[in-house]
């Protein structure tokens, strides 16, 4: 059932938004934005992402009859499941599929259920912190600790010593008040990438290999952020390491939710880290990654909006993924002081219309005073994405198009997509 002559709805307020409603635009379809920010066109500020009553008087009111889902809280939150059995389909998973994100516990049981590579970890409730400590130490501090639920990219502690492993679960237990659950996960090594493909739970189609940058500082120091920025295609992401990371990490994730009758239709991300012993799978996110959208969307020739179709369809068998050439680096400009809890915002924001024409500035956190001028609203500000035929061409052009930007305490990492390339070596 084609929606492609009827408005599309949809659902979130960031920069992967904005680049979904671009890129949806640009497949010819006439997107509202709920709630959207200032950046990003026909926004609905007054509607939240999570109420669904209201969603579904707009949806009613301007006859929309599909819902497109960006971020993870309506998943969670169980937006389609409460849409079944309506005339308004929902692109995303229903809230027991969500849940691969919203419970890094669950989601770690149901990768030993179904045979997916990934590290050994070790499940704590607030009331055994006492234990999680002697376990940290044991494992001589050489642990990532996870909280179990969403953190909006912000609940992972990669420790490298005792000290900071202790510290990561006095963290946990001063910002999660009552009873939670975390864990314990061995430390990996090897360079991480991001595989994300849109699924109906039989079939899978994957966009172009990714690379976040998640730490604050350049050389992939200081704390973890929602993501700093991100480039694609990865060129060490060869046939080979795919033809692994299928067959270790994909394959059997897709058995898993045939054996386990989940009904998912969405994107489904991958964050793996590539081990001298494999790939192995790090998490599960049901949506598309942020910043990695901002890039793997510029990136992907092929109709954002047939696919979905497709997908809901039961039809995407019949589908193929092209990607555009030459590599895509988008940069987050962020505000000073993130990612504290607490940060000054509201600057005036100067220079994007000094932009050169092939720069693509998504807004991720913005809004218009009462006068209309365009400010900042909240961490990770903007994301601008520029395209090169050698990913060294890409990161000049963003980097040098970046400096037109400003706000005062603007912050930028330096080294996306200058990482140097890795050997992958190892047991494969």
């Amino acid at each position: 059932m084609s929606t492609s002559n009827n408005p599309i709805v949809l659902l979130g307020s960031g920069a992967r938004e904005h680049a979904m409603a671009w890129k949806l635009t640009r497949d010819g379809a006439t997107v509202h934005v709920l709630p959207g920010n200032a950046g990003i066109p026909n926004s609905h500020p007054e509607i939240s992402a999570t109420d669904f009553p209201a969603i579904q008087a707009f949806c009613q009111e301007h006859g929309v009859k599909l819902v497109v889902v960006g971020p993870e809280a309506p998943l969670a939150a169980g937006v389609t499941d409460f849409f079944h059995g309506s005339d308004i389909r929902v692109f995303g998973p229903g809230r027991a599929g969500a849940t691969l994100e919203s419970s890094k516990v669950w989601s770690k049981d149901f990768m030993r259920r179904h045979g997916v590579a990934t590290a050994q970890a070790w499940p704590f409730r607030s009331d055994k912190l006492d234990a999680a400590r002697a376990k940290a130490t044991e494992l001589s501090g050489q642990v990532v600790v996870k909280f179990d639920g969403l953190a909006a990219g912000k609940g992972v502690y990669v420790c490298s010593s005792v000290a900071e492993a202790h510290a990561a679960l006095d963290d946990l237990a001063r910002l999660h008040s009552g009873w939670f659950s975390f864990l314990l996960e061995e430390k990996l090594t090897g360079p991480e990438i991001s595989i994300i493909g849109i699924t109906d739970g039989n079939r899978i189609r994957l966009l172009s290999p990714s690379q976040d940058h998640k730490q604050l500082l350049a050389g992939d120091q200081g704390p973890n952020t929602g993501g700093m920025g991100a480039y694609c295609p990865v060129p060490f992401c060869d046939d080979n390491v795919l033809a692994a990371i299928r067959t270790d990490i994909v394959d059997p994730t897709l058995r898993g939710l045939q054996n386990e009758q989940f009904d998912f239709n969405g994107f489904l991300y991958f964050g793996i880290m590539l081990t001298p012993q494999g790939p192995k799978l790090l998490e599960y996110n049901t949506r598309l990654g942020d910043p990695e959208a901002e890039v793997l969307l510029p990136a992907l020739e092929s109709s954002l909006l047939e696919l979905i179709e497709a997908t809901l369809d039961g039809t995407l068998q019949q589908t193929v993924v092209r990607q555009r050439r030459g590599h895509y680096v988008g940069v987050v400009l962020a505000s000073g002081g993130y990612p504290a809890a607490s940060f000054p915002t509201g600057f005036p924001i100067t220079g994007l219309d000094q932009l050169h024409p092939s720069i693509l500035a998504f807004h991720g956190a913005t809004k218009r005073t009462e006068t209309g001028e365009l400010v900042t609203n909240g961490g990770r500000v903007l994301v601008l994405v520029g395209h090169g035929e050698e990913l060294e061409d890409a990161v000049q052009h963003v980097y040098r198009e970046a400096e037109k930007v400003n706000f005062q305490d603007v912050y930028i990492r330096t080294d996306i997509g200058q990482r140097p390339e890795p050997t992958l070596a190892g047991n494969w």
